[in-house]
């Protein structure tokens, strides 16, 4: 979501955040030493002349499809050599990257990072304004909800990759072989549950953990809004309708342990979505990719269907995920940097994304007949995106991060997290995560209230 943070504020604050997450540039030898300003206009000959001339770049990054993007890219600009370095997904990578950052040394010159952690990144100047390389022109390629998601205050912090749109992936097999039927409402996914797992001990309905990006994804489904950001006036309230929703259907699967204790991305996790433990995921668009490089063995198993819903006849869905390419500031060789953005996300890398699951966030990507009857082989043939196209339509407005979301983020575990492994109760630990927040972010400077 589009940070309401004026760009006064946006410098302003970025100096008590950056002493405390050490994502400052810290003179990590780039061209750009203000750290996140715009550049210098560079123009399409720049970037033009950057491709003709060549050079190394190094692409941080854990999406399975930019594989292929690299090499087309590589093919068609042989001048070019990119280091595809997969430093860990999500909140890993964001460490791995505040630590380069902060050393000086190891910065890579580009950088997927998710919509729900950039403006945390671009408050504190450690990527830089795409403004000056004429991203601006590109607001009418990329769906509204993404390319909010990439802009902070006035400057442009990424190019959008793809986006989330919540999809529920079930393993057809399984639920043919229990007789049991596909939920269409949250309550009826509580009953299955229940029958999967009362069949076969060793079946469950699905793996959590404990994940910041679903919980806050379902509450945004169920219409809760626990976030409210304007300027440095930072609100957080999880007693609100749409969490109150999530945590009392939530703890239920809790008590009766109809949750599989796996953390998600673990190789266990991967077991389990294949051989059938695992028999539902609910989760954003992106993850067919995932299905098809991580859990081939379960190849035509699979089926995708709209999010249940939290009252029924409803269709709200929600986003979870998406990520933007970015360029650290740091980065010398930006006008190269931003030829390989604008390849894979604008240019012929969108099709070869698409190609491979990806869930696009340009709009006419979105729109086109060949995508939406694009049939998947790896989901029995299914044309999977009108499902996915449908769920982009019904994501609720208003909803926004904090400015300090990956911080938050990375204390889940300590105060959410206990519900699922203690007898903690989930809407004790929503609470707990708010106070944590609160003091976190009235110690950088934000007003913060509950």
């Amino acid at each position: 979501m589009k940070s309401k943070i004026s760009p006064a504020v946006l410098r302003g604050s970025a100096l008590a955040l950056a002493a405390a997450l050490a994502l400052t540039a810290c003179g990590g030898g780039g061209g750009n030493d203000a750290g996140g300003a715009a550049p210098a206009e560079v123009s399409a000959d720049d970037v033009q002349a950057a491709l003709e001339k060549g050079g190394d770049l190094t692409v941080w990054a854990w999406e399975p499809t930019l594989e292929k993007v690299v090499e087309d890219f590589e093919a068609e600009y042989p001048n070019v050599d990119i280091d595809l370095v997969n430093a860990g997904t999500g909140n890993d990578q964001y460490t791995a990257l505040q630590n380069a950052i902060a050393a000086g040394s190891g910065v890579p010159d580009v950088a997927q990072i998710e919509y729900y952690a950039l403006p945390q990144f671009a408050l504190a100047e450690s990527v830089q304004d795409l403004s000056g390389y004429g991203a601006g022109d590109l607001q009418d390629t990329f769906s509204p909800g993404p390319w909010n998601s990439v802009q902070a205050g006035e400057g442009i912090y990424g190019l959008p990759m793809d986006s989330g749109p919540m999809a529920l992936f079930y393993n057809t097999e399984v639920f043919e072989k229990y007789g049991v039927e596909v939920p269409t409402t949250w309550e009826e996914y509580i009953e299955a549950a229940r029958t999967l797992h009362k069949a076969d001990p060793k079946v469950y309905i699905a793996n959590d953990m404990g994940d910041a990006g679903f919980a806050t994804s379902l509450i945004w489904q169920a219409g809760g809004k626990p976030y409210t950001v304007d300027g440095t006036d930072v609100k957080i309230d999880f007693s609100d309708e749409g969490s109150t929703k999530f945590a009392e259907t939530w703890q239920q699967l809790l008590d009766e342990d109809l949750l599989a204790p796996i953390s998600s991305w673990s190789d266990e996790w991967y077991q389990g979505l294949g051989n059938g433990t695992i028999a539902t995921l609910s989760t954003g668009a992106w993850m067919p990719g995932n299905f098809t490089s991580g859990v081939p063995a379960a190849a035509g198993k699979w089926r995708a269907a709209p999010l249940p819903q939290w009252e029924e006849g409803g269709t709200a869905s929600a986003e979870n995920g998406g990520s933007s390419l970015t360029i650290p500031a740091a980065s010398e060789q930006g006008a190269l940097a931003y030829a390989f953005l604008d390849y894979a996300n604008v240019g012929d890398g969108v099709q070869t994304r698409i190609d491979g699951g990806a869930f696009p966030a340009t709009s006419a990507a979105l729109e086109s007949d060949e995508f939406l009857n694009s049939e998947f082989e790896y989901f029995g043939g299914q044309k999977a995106n009108e499902i996915f196209a449908e769920s982009a339509r019904n994501v609720p407005e208003g909803w926004s991060y904090l400015p300090f979301q990956v911080y938050a983020n990375s204390v889940f575990n300590d105060t959410v997290g206990q519900a699922y492994v203690s007898d903690t109760p989930l809407k004790d630990g929503l609470k707990s995560w708010q106070d944590a927040s609160i003091k976190y972010g009235t110690e950088q400077g934000f007003t913060v209230s509950e």
